[in-house]
């Protein structure tokens, strides 16, 4: 009988509690609050839950979000509807995003050089090597936030949105959690959301901020004290592995980060209301790849609770809140302009970067691109800014943080089929004697060693001073008639010779820029060539000896006009190239008694456009000749080969090896189709052909039919070591083929 009356009290209590929970959900015009928890990429899923619940018309009162559930919810919050940040979702490339890839033209040609020659920068100050506190300074995924909440920039308090709205992040110096619920909506989603490692922390009210997930990752406690009846939670975290998935230390390590907030979540799972746990086991915090898949896991998961949801809409006898048509910002009325934390770099500077002037009308995407000028230069650690709203305009407000970092170690790694191996160790000091130099050494070590020095002082769009000191060497089987002329090669009765050429070139020149990428560089330059070979025997000697065909100092002055608009050195589907340069050989120190003064004149034109996001036109077209009567062949145009940043006048030519064809003047044709069969993943045809002579600008036959001609087909990736290419070419007139392949950034 004790048995029986225990059991009917046990059935009663628990047949009482699960009343009571269900009883919240029968509360006339109740106050419905959302909670979305922090996931990373995972936290997709809240679009999809987020669908589903616009779709049945439930009411939303208050909005509490971590981590991603902030960055959707702040969204959400600010008007924006499930299917409209959905929409926004779906055009988001999130490699160009999170890794703060800036655009090519947003970047100075010294700023470009920087990012397609060296694979890693740290920070070198009092002879200690710093990590970068974060692989992303998150400043694309500001702009994007900056951009979408441009609508609600005169709101201050967060409870003022459409729907009230708090977020979560924490305070790295202390480790406490802080509730975001006033101020900047973009800077408080986007610290938020500041994954530690991924994003560097954002300052708020002097406060450095991480991502909230570290404390708090479902915040429905300080949502509950909002006064809310009833609690949506939609949770993306992961669950404890199980054993087999225990096989490796990151594993072991998330599993052991991940014990408190699963055991937290055990009581937080309970005082939810209407619990939407999406199937999303099989992705990770950086699964972006698969948002669509993600986003259909967080719809399905609330159509499963559907009936909860719709019991809710039934007691909301007010009508839903009517979202708001958002009209995305296409121009922008600046009427004043304040910046905030400048010390070593003037207001005017900031403002000439960004190419702003107060009272003034920009369009978006103009103001987009002054952002990523000013960010391109490296010179600020942090760069955030608000809008606040004035008559008919606005009011920008900046905040920096200036870099503290003078002095920087860069590496590179490079291999091609000329200057085979090559580690590049670069130390880069700014400041170095005045507030706007930059003194930079490359170091190549390898199977030939170089280096390449530069001093230079930058005064923008005005007359900038540099001095450059570059040192080139390789040995290579080239043409003889490099150092040979008509007569000797008779003689000698060689047509190819092994050669060690060895060049220092240095350069004293001042350079204007008329805007980022059009320049003109006007200096003088001293050359010492020198070419050896071991391929003769000294028949006296009876033995092989070294043979010294060229050692001589050249001076001369130089012109140098370049265009350039390539949205991509190395894989260009967009832009113009023009470079042209002009060089006068004044003297010599003449170490084969036949100088005379000459010139060479040379450009090179492309024209990249593209047919469709993954199929690309390049057309290149290039041509030089020389003036004067000098017999020296060594600083002759030479074709063959595949490479960049060739010294002298050696060009590129498929078909060919390295320095075959000869000439004191030529032409150039070139045809490149690209085709990126997959992100990053290039599929390549090239034709190329050339007229090569001497003379040949005077006698007509650079207009004849080419006498020259090669092909190619080629496989191309994009690292972050630099492009990885592989390329078969042939030529019909030497009936022979050539590979060409080589690893890293050309230097």
């Amino acid at each position: 009988m004790k048995k029986t009356t225990f059991i009917l009290i046990l059935i009663l209590l628990v047949s009482l509690s699960t009343k009571g929970q269900n009883d919240s959900l029968h509360i006339q015009n109740p106050k419905v609050g959302l909670v979305l928890s922090g996931g990373g990429a995972k936290g997709l899923a809240h679009i999809g839950a987020l669908k589903t619940i616009d779709s049945l018309g439930v009411k939303i009162d208050y909005v509490a979000g971590t981590s991603m559930g902030a960055i959707i919810g702040g969204l959400y919050a600010s008007g924006y509807s499930g299917k409209q940040i959905d929409s926004i979702f779906k055009t988001v490339d999130f490699d160009e995003l999170i890794n703060d890839n800036l655009p090519r033209n947003a970047k100075t040609f010294y700023e470009r050089d920087n990012s397609e020659k060296y694979a890693i920068t740290l920070p070198f100050n009092n002879f200690k090597v710093q990590i970068p506190s974060a692989i992303s300074r998150g400043q694309n995924v500001f702009n994007l936030f900056s951009k979408l909440l441009l609508h609600i920039s005169d709101i201050e308090n967060f409870e003022n949105l459409p729907i009230p709205f708090f977020c979560i992040a924490t305070n790295i110096e202390t480790g406490e959690p802080v509730v975001l619920n006033s101020g900047s909506l973009p800077q408080a989603i986007a610290a938020s959301g500041a994954l530690p490692s991924l994003f560097q922390p954002v300052i708020i009210n002097n406060q450095i901020l991480i991502d909230g997930g570290v404390v708090n990752n479902y915040p429905i406690d300080e949502l509950k004290a909002k006064g809310m009846d009833i609690i949506i939670g939609v949770d993306v975290q992961d669950g404890l592995a199980e054993r087999a998935e225990l096989n490796s230390a990151p594993n072991i390590l998330l599993q052991i980060s991940n014990f408190r907030t699963i055991n937290a979540m055990k009581d937080k799972a309970k005082k939810t209301d209407i619990y939407i746990k999406p199937d999303i086991k099989s992705f990770n915090v950086v699964s972006f790849q698969f948002g669509k898949q993600i986003i259909e896991k967080g719809r399905i998961a609330a159509i499963e609770k559907q009936d909860e949801l719709k019991a809710i809409v039934q007691n909301q006898h007010h009508a839903p809140i009517k979202k708001i048509k958002i009209v995305a910002a296409d121009s922008l009325r600046i009427k004043k302009i304040d910046t905030k934390g400048n010390d070593k770099y003037t207001r005017s500077y900031i403002l000439g970067k960004l190419k702003l002037k107060p009272n003034e009308t920009v369009s978006y995407d103009q103001f987009s691109k002054g952002i990523n000028n000013i960010v391109a230069t490296q010179n600020f650690d942090s760069f955030l800014y608000d809008f606040e709203p004035n008559d008919d305009g606005y009011d920008l407000i900046v905040y920096l943080k200036e870099s503290t970092n003078k002095t920087f170690l860069k590496f590179g790694v490079h291999y091609d089929d000329l200057y085979k191996s090559a580690a590049l160790v670069n130390i880069t000091q700014k400041q170095l004697l005045f507030k706007n130099d930059l003194a930079s050494f490359d170091m190549i070590l390898g199977d030939n060693v170089r280096y390449n020095f530069e001093y230079y002082i930058d005064k923008g769009f005005y007359w900038s001073i540099g001095l450059r000191s570059r040192y080139n060497t390789f040995h290579k089987s080239v043409n003889a008639s490099l150092f040979l002329d008509e007569g000797e090669l008779g003689i000698v009765g060689l047509k190819k010779a092994d050669i060690r050429l060895t060049d220092q070139t240095n350069q004293f020149f001042v350079q204007t820029l008329f805007r980022k990428d059009f320049s003109l560089k006007l200096g003088a330059e001293h050359k010492r060539l020198k070419i050896t070979s071991e391929t003769f025997v000294d028949e006296s000697e009876g033995e092989t000896e070294k043979t010294t065909f060229e050692k001589s100092d050249f001076f001369s002055v130089f012109g140098n006009l370049k265009f350039d608009t390539y949205n991509n050195k190395y894989f260009p589907d967009n832009g113009f190239l023009f470079d042209g340069n002009f060089q006068l050989y004044l003297s010599s120190s003449d170490f084969n008694n036949d100088f005379s003064q000459f010139s060479f004149a040379k450009a090179n034109v492309g024209y990249a456009m593209s047919f469709s996001d993954k199929l690309s036109l390049l057309i290149g077209s290039e041509g030089g000749f020389k003036v004067g009567d000098d017999s020296n062949n060594s600083l002759s145009f030479a074709l063959g080969g595949y490479g960049q940043n060739l010294i002298n006048n050696f060009i590129s030519f498929y078909g060919y090896d390295y320095i075959s064809i000869i000439g004191d003047s030529f032409v150039k044709g070139t045809i490149n189709i690209d085709y990126e069969i997959a992100s990053k993943h290039h599929i390549g045809l090239a034709a190329n052909y050339a007229n090569v002579g001497n003379d040949l600008f005077t006698n007509g036959e650079w207009i004849t039919a080419p006498d020259y001609s090669g092909y190619a087909i080629g496989y191309g990736l994009e690292t972050f070591l630099g492009p990885v290419e592989i390329k078969y070419t042939w030529s019909p007139e030497v009936k022979q083929d050539a590979w060409f392949f080589n690893v890293g950034f050309w230097f």
